[in-house]
């Protein structure tokens, strides 16, 4: 391959998890796209935007429940997204959970927390702080339901100060004790893309 040959980033909503990344991958590539690699929230192909049947990857990506993003606000809140439910989700050091988050977002996406923070708040209807929020307590309802950690130690690794505050927040957003959903029969779990 040239490698001075142009690329296109195609950024695409709904991409939350490891499956999410292999179905768009090869979604693409049946469609004869040469992917240069696939990450949470896009895709960069070998072409210009020019070459691209952007119709037909729409149409491919929403069969499959993504959606392709066009307007830079609304890639720039999905790249917000993507980057907290790395953080929360998919980071196995402990640390990174108990960092700035506002700091650790405007580093991420290159810009202003106050610029980000106003547009997150206009386009979901709800805060950054409150999205971080609601993503730990899902990632607490996952590791509960696993039976493999204390209660104490959930608190340490998703960053909570204390088992109470964990429990208080916990109580808040789905109105049970971890203790009770814990035992819950059913399951009330959401999928990331449906958290809000």
């Amino acid at each position: 391959m040239n490698s001075s040959q142009k690329t296109t980033t195609l950024h695409i909503k709904n991409m939350v998890c490891d499956r999410c990344i292999k179905v768009v991958r090869e979604e693409l590539q049946h469609l004869g796209l040469d992917m240069r690699s696939v990450t949470l929230g896009e895709a960069i192909v070998s072409a210009t935007k020019g070459e691209l049947d952007v119709k037909k990857i729409r149409e491919t990506l929403e069969a499959n429940g993504f959606e392709l993003l066009d307007n830079k606000q609304s890639q720039i809140v999905e790249r917000i997204k993507n980057a907290i439910i790395r953080l929360v989700h998919y980071n196995h050091d402990e640390k990174e959970l108990k960092l700035n988050y506002s700091e650790y977002i405007s580093k991420e996406l290159g810009l202003e927390y106050h610029y980000l923070s106003s547009l997150f708040s206009s386009t979901e209807g709800i805060t950054i702080e409150k999205f971080i929020i609601l993503q730990k307590i899902e990632r607490v309802k996952e590791l509960l339901k696993y039976d493999e950690l204390t209660l104490s130690e959930i608190a340490y690794k998703m960053g909570y100060s204390s088992v109470p505050h964990l429990s208080n927040q916990f109580k808040q957003v789905t109105g049970f004790s971890p203790s009770h959903f814990k035992h819950l029969k059913t399951e009330s779990r959401k999928p990331l893309d449906k958290v809000r």
